[in-house]
């Protein structure tokens, strides 16, 4: 099976054709993000019903349990993955020049690589389970979850694969699709399986996660096809593997800072508290997967500006991604976070003492918009300074969190009090993520890169009132009518007040096609 081409290389000098060049990867990322974007709504609305299930059938010390042994698979497989998120784009770049073989066969090193990292993953936490399940476990089946470490570490290279084609819409349908609604339905149906009921919440992930790898399997196969004239090379993997370490750490501690609150909450509180801060955190998660929504995308156009040394059309990237980011986060943090009570109320009443650590937790993403994106960059630019700042980041965060967990508790405060500290821990270091990390590339890219605009103050004023409004209705007209309102009024202002030429790229179907709509944006930008 023949490849598509690949990405086209700018043109190395300046003048109207880097001009061009710099307008068609803002296109890229515009249309790129778009779709991941609205898979990710997707995917937030594939979720609802799996929390709606799992905490009205299971219980909220199920699903707590659940929630621990969860974001240590995550971690665990992130480590699995070797970097590849971001590192597979310039392995495939650097490739290409240096005649290291298809792209198809270094595709599969790194596949083989994650293989090998996996098994001792799993044979760690086999042997100390305590990690997985501070707790213990609600069923024999727990413990099964393990498997999903080599799966979802495959997934993660498949769909570096793909993004490097520009191919976004496998992500989406891997990650907003199939894995969430998988999971969605059969929780739901093992529940009422009697020789499964009580593995339900387990056995279910686990199906999302081997359905998310094979539709990804599927997607690269139709892309690059099989390998040809493949072979396990020691020495290359061990090269690879060693050159990883900075982007695993990058990877792992971007995620980390948030599960570790999750984790830290396992070892020092009780499952239901685990259970109540959870709930919380997939509810937010819809804002935090915008900020990610870019990342695939992202990868191939910066690695591409670096190869040809063109750090102003990166400082711009940076710049607008990071605006449309913030402004989707704002909106959807105010929609989410005034109707706290109601959209807590989902999970059942146990679940509203949670309502605090919902509002810190979107405030939190929103705060650590600009960490991201500026990370994008700064894995390749300055990898062990972002990781050396990434590690105090989370160190701040661990230490933080089991103050707050312990302060809680010797003022002898509730459940959800101790949930509210874990998020605030969070937002305080997310915070100072964003911060230094876009001071550091501000310095390597001699330009600005903040994505901060007064704009975002004009469009929440008004979104807050209206929301405040909406809850003095009942809960579910909260739901139903005041979340569209609070949306409608921050986006109509945003809109109007903050949203220039270049922005609206993001919701042009069309960007792209006609030239000159690629010269238009590109003046628009300049």
């Amino acid at each position: 099976m023949s490849l598509p081409p690949a990405p086209p290389a700018p043109p190395a000098g300046g003048g109207s054709g880097t001009a061009a060049s710099d307008s068609a990867d803002m296109a890229t990322l515009a249309k790129g993000g778009r779709t991941n974007a609205a898979g990710f709504i997707i995917r937030l609305l594939g979720n609802i019903p799996f929390l709606f299930i799992g905490y009205r059938l299971y219980g909220v010390e199920d699903m707590g349990r659940f929630a621990a042994a969860f974001v240590v698979i995550e971690i665990f497989a992130l480590i699995c993955a070797l970097g590849e998120k971001r590192g597979l784009a310039q392995r495939l770049s650097e490739g290409a020049d240096n005649s290291e073989g298809p792209p198809t066969n270094l595709v599969f090193d790194g596949m083989l690589a994650s293989l090998i990292v996996s098994v001792i993953a799993c044979a760690i936490l086999l042997i100390f389970p305590r990690l997985i399940f501070p707790s213990g476990t609600s069923s024999d089946f727990d413990i099964w979850m393990i498997a999903a470490i080599p799966a979802f570490a495959l997934t993660e290279i498949l769909l570096a694969a793909q993004a490097y084609r520009y191919d976004i819409a496998t992500t989406v349908r891997a990650r907003a699709i199939v894995e969430p609604w998988t999971r969605s339905i059969t929780v739901g149906v093992f529940f009422f399986i009697p020789a499964l009921s009580e593995g339900g919440l387990a056995l279910a992930f686990l199906a999302s996660i081997y359905a998310g790898l094979l539709t990804a399997a599927w997607s690269f196969l139709r892309t690059y096809g099989l390998p040809k004239a493949w072979h396990p090379r020691p020495r290359y993997l061990g090269k690879m593997a060693a050159r990883a370490v900075p982007l695993v750490g990058a990877d792992v501690i971007e995620r980390g800072t948030r599960l570790l609150d999750v984790f830290l909450l396992g070892q020092f509180t009780s499952p239901a508290a685990v259970g109540i801060y959870f709930f919380a955190k997939e509810v937010a998660s819809l804002p935090q997967k915008l900020k990610t929504s870019f990342e695939p995308i992202l990868s191939p156009v910066i690695t591409k500006n670096l190869k040809i040394g063109n750090m102003g059309a990166i400082a711009d990237q940076v710049r607008q991604v990071g605006f449309w980011i913030i402004a989707l986060q704002a909106g959807i943090a105010l929609a989410l976070a005034i109707p706290g009570e109601a959209v807590m109320g989902l999970g059942g009443p146990a679940i509203v003492g949670g309502t605090g650590a919902l509002a810190i937790l979107l405030a939190a993403e929103v705060a650590g918009s600009m960490a991201v994106v500026s990370e994008s960059v700064l894995v390749y630019i300055a990898r062990k300074r972002n990781l050396a700042i990434s590690i105090g980041v989370i160190a701040l965060q661990g230490a933080l969190t089991i103050a707050f967990i312990l302060l809680a508790d010797h003022w002898g405060l509730s459940e959800g009090f101790k949930a509210a500290g874990a998020a605030l821990a969070l937002a305080c270091a997310l915070a100072a993520s964003s911060l230094v990390k876009a001071l550091v590339l501000k310095k390597l890219l001699k330009a600005p890169v903040s994505n901060w605009r007064w704009a975002l103050v004009y469009a929440a004023a008004p979104a807050v009132v209206v929301g405040f409004l909406m809850t003095l209705l009942p809960e579910w007209a909260e739901l139903i009518f005041g979340i569209p309102a609070i949306l409608a009024t921050y986006g109509y202002v945003i809109w109007k007040r903050g949203f220039g030429e270049s922005d609206r790229m993001l919701f042009r179907r069309n960007v792209g096609v006609e030239p000159e709509a690629d010269e238009e944006a590109s003046t628009a930008h300049q």
